[in-house]
Order: C-alpha cells, then sequence, then structure tokens
C-alpha cells in the first residue's frame, strides 16, 4: 500500500510559477513511477506528466509541455511537479499518482492516488 499527500497549490497569477509536491509512504520510493493527472470542474481527469522509476522516461502533455518538469527525489520519498508561465487553463485540481516502474497517460492504470490540491490561476 501507498499513501500519498499532495502540497503547494494555491492562488496565482497568469505567468506566475508554482511547484507542487507529492509525499509518498509505505513502499519503497524507489520502484515507484509518479504521474501528475489534473481534473477541471466539469471534465474528465486529464494526463499532465510522468516521470518512471528511474527518470529513464519523462512524459508531458503536449498543452504542459515546455512549461513543467517533474521531479523525483528519492532520498526525501517526494516527487515534485514544477509549474512555471502558468495559465489560466491550467486551473484544476492536480493529483499525483504511483505505481511500479512505468508510467502510463491512462488515470486507470495507477494503482494509488493523493488526494489531490487545487490550483487556480487567474488571469
Amino acid at each position: 500500500q501507498v499513501h500519498l499527500a499532495e502540497s503547494g497549490g494555491g492562488l496565482v497569477q497568469a505567468g506566475d510559477s508554482l511547484r507542487l509536491s507529492c509525499e509518498a509512504s509505505g513502499r519503497t520510493f524507489n520502484n515507484l513511477a509518479i504521474g501528475w493527472f489534473r481534473q477541471a470542474p466539469g471534465k474528465e481527469r486529464e494526463f499532465v506528466g510522468a516521470h518512471s522509476r528511474n527518470g529513464v522516461t519523462l512524459d508531458y502533455a503536449d498543452s504542459v509541455k515546455g512549461r513543467f518538469t517533474i521531479s523525483k527525489d528519492n532520498s526525501q520519498n517526494t516527487a515534485y511537479l514544477q509549474m512555471n508561465s502558468l495559465k489560466a487553463e491550467d486551473t484544476a485540481v492536480y493529483y499525483c499518482a504511483a505505481r511500479l516502474w512505468v508510467t502510463s497517460r491512462i488515470p486507470s492504470a495507477w494503482d494509488y492516488w493523493g488526494q489531490g490540491t487545487q490550483v487556480t490561476v487567474s488571469s
């Protein structure tokens, strides 16, 4: 079992930066791939990006590529989503997810989820 806890959300202005954290416990963090998803009101949960267990695979949605960066600190059991040049359309609840080894863009492929953190970008 893996417990995930996101933090770092908030209200920012368009063009600002924000860093979300995802702290994991309960299983060897080294073996986990970490994914980030988001869900805006009235919309389905969508893939943002993912980091494979060892960082060989870094995958980003086209909408965030070049602006968002995922990193994974195994010594702290924490993954990060650095979000730069934020836009109003980035407003959503952001979730981190975990699964063994490899990444996926499909939400149902992920085994563990955090509770989510709200990011609101004002234009």
